[in-house]
């Protein structure tokens, strides 16, 4: 076979480029605007630390990152349209655990698989549930709140943010744990909640802390307990559902970063590194200090991992409360 040059250097050529392609891609994007789709209305938890991460990539990398506001289904409807889109990178979703965690295991009809069909990128973290009751009731702590539950014997009822929401499943697991009975009143949202709480409608709730923290505050909702790994900066006196005994009741309300299956990996790690950084600056971590949000810093790999944990989680949790979106 005779050698010629012209063929080789093409040949060699073509394999430099398939070599650096991916750096090539990494180098190109984002070279248009880049669409973050909150599976919610506008105002919420998943919609400000959408917008805060959305305004901070925009000035990092130096291309608009716009936030499109899909509510409906519990999220389901926004999730569904970024699992269709093209991997490219160019379509985001605000994911989380109530749609990605709990949502498939309340409904039969949710359109997509919570980790087949999506890419998770970067947790971003979230606020802890609370444990809450109107001051009228007597009980001052949890231990005399589970002492007074008992001695109900059923009769005493809790407000959460809807059903399958994770303040809901919070109490059912406090249920499952200490053998007390309570009947559950689901609401519309967590601010309902609240409200009917610290108008003496209700006289238990378990929610958000961000929703319920100016009423523990103002001394109209007594808080027992929350669900966080450690003590909350702005609520020093408040214990953990962990510190009292009860290490399963530990979770977040958590939102986090994805996209469609098959999305190239450099795109991923440089949207996972970006992330990271931003969510540990100095302005942005004392914004989200007062809602008790520790924020995420899991690489791609970890966050995957955590996400089949959360979903392994919850759908037995799901299963016990009986609850059903269909």
């Amino acid at each position: 076979m005779r050698f010629n040059p012209k063929v080789t250097a093409l040949f060699v050529l073509a394999l430099l480029c398939g070599l650096g392609a991916e750096g090539v891609n990494a180098q190109a994007w984002p070279a248009k605007p880049v669409r973050i789709i909150v599976p919610f209305a506008a105002g919420g938890t998943a919609d400000t630390l959408g917008r805060l991460v959305a305004q901070r990539l925009s000035e990092s990398l130096k291309e608009n990152f716009i936030i499109e506001n899909r509510a409906g289904a519990g999220g389901a409807i926004g999730s569904d349209v970024v699992a269709k889109a093209v991997p490219d990178g160019y379509t985001l979703l605000v994911s989380g655990v109530a749609h990605l965690c709990i949502l498939p295991a309340l409904s039969k009809t949710v359109p997509y698989d919570p980790l087949r069909d999506f890419t998770h990128i970067a947790l971003f973290g979230g606020p802890p549930g609370v444990l809450a009751v109107h001051p009228s009731l007597p009980a001052q702590d949890l231990g005399q709140f589970i002492a007074y539950a008992k001695a109900q014997g059923g009769k005493l009822a809790f407000g959460s943010p809807g059903n399958g929401t994770q303040g809901h499943l919070i109490a059912e697991q406090l249920k499952q744990v200490t053998g007390i009975q309570m009947t559950h009143v689901p609401y519309k949202g967590a601010s309902l909640a609240v409200a009917d709480l610290i108008a003496g409608h209700l006289t238990v709730t378990s929610t958000t802390l961000t929703t319920a923290a100016t009423q523990i505050k103002a001394g109209k909702a007594r808080a027992l307990a929350v669900s966080s790994v450690t003590r909350v900066p702005e609520f020093p006196d408040l214990p953990t559902f962990k510190e009292l005994g009860y290490p399963d009741l530990t979770a977040t309300i958590w939102f986090s970063l994805s996209g469609p299956a098959g999305m190239p990996a450099d795109i991923v790690n440089r949207l996972n590194a970006e992330v990271r950084r931003i969510l540990q600056l100095a302005d942005v971590r004392e914004r989200l200090r007062p809602e008790g949000i520790e924020p995420g810093d899991l690489d791609p790999k970890q966050f995957a991992a955590y996400m089949a944990a959360e979903v392994k989680r919850w759908a037995p949790v799901v299963r016990a409360s009986g609850a059903k979106a269909d």
